[in-house]
């Protein structure tokens, strides 16, 4: 994939969160073949719309590369946070396990064992703000899907836990509701199995880049599904042991 197309993937990305539209599909022509050329459209997404990265979304399935989606300042909040709908507008909801770096882990050669990462991270309970900038019917592949951030839209954020490690994070029992109503609860669920496993894989995708700095947080995949809400719906995502967080999408 050449330059020139990646530039126009992400500009249609760009025209398309900043006007508020859907798309079809991506330009003819500029669709990555690769999960590397969906990186790059990100990227190049993130330069044209000037924005900062305030944290990452990831997830691994099976022996498929590692991926990683931008997540924007500006769409990362505290809970319980306040949203307005017409930034979100499809409400998506996932509710995940995050972590937040407690010391850099900078690019190197070799890789970093799952102890050194869990000795580095506080994990926190999340909630993923979820919209596409695709159209519902528009007939794109994963690899479409990666270049727009896997349809982030933001990430809601509880405090870290520091005293953490003697939690099993992937048989955490998680409660979502919806307007006080529950609408999933369960042990587990978590798409792999482990959040931390996951989190271990991204943090290895970086290393062969430019590494992570303190503070990075990182969302490793859903444990409840992907929930579509309305809005002035208010959901709050509770994991035992953990945290909890809320957003309200605001009218």
């Amino acid at each position: 994939m050449d330059h020139a197309s990646i530039e126009q993937a992400a500009a249609a990305l760009v025209a398309a969160r900043r006007d508020m539209t859907t798309l079809p599909g991506l330009p003819n022509g500029t669709s990555p073949a690769s999960a590397a050329e969906a990186h790059a459209i990100q990227d190049a997404t993130t330069r044209l719309l000037g924005a900062t990265v305030a944290a990452y979304k990831t997830m691994t399935r099976g022996s498929q590369p590692t991926e990683r989606g931008l997540i924007y300042a500006g769409t990362v909040h505290a809970t319980p946070a306040s949203v307005p709908a017409k930034t979100v507008p499809q409400c998506g909801v996932e509710g995940e396990v995050a972590f937040v770096l407690r010391r850099p882990l900078p690019a190197r050669a070799t890789p970093y064992t799952r102890e050194e990462v869990a000795g580095a991270v506080e994990p926190l309970a999340a909630i993923e703000l979820v919209h596409s900038r695709f159209a519902p019917d528009a007939p794109v592949g994963a690899l479409d899907k990666l270049a727009d951030c896997v349809s982030n839209a933001g990430l809601v954020t509880a405090p870290p836990l520091a005293d953490w490690h003697a939690l099993q994070l992937g048989a955490l029992h998680v409660t979502l509701t919806v307007n006080g109503r529950t609408i999933l609860s369960r042990a587990g669920g978590h798409v792999t199995g482990d959040p931390l496993d996951v989190a271990v894989a991204f943090v290895n995708l970086m290393r062969e880049s430019d590494g992570l700095p303190e503070g990075a947080v990182v969302t490793c995949g859903t444990f409840t599904g992907l929930e579509f809400l309305k809005p002035n719906d208010t959901c709050t995502v509770r994991f035992d042991g953990l945290g909890e967080a809320t957003v309200t999408f605001t009218a």
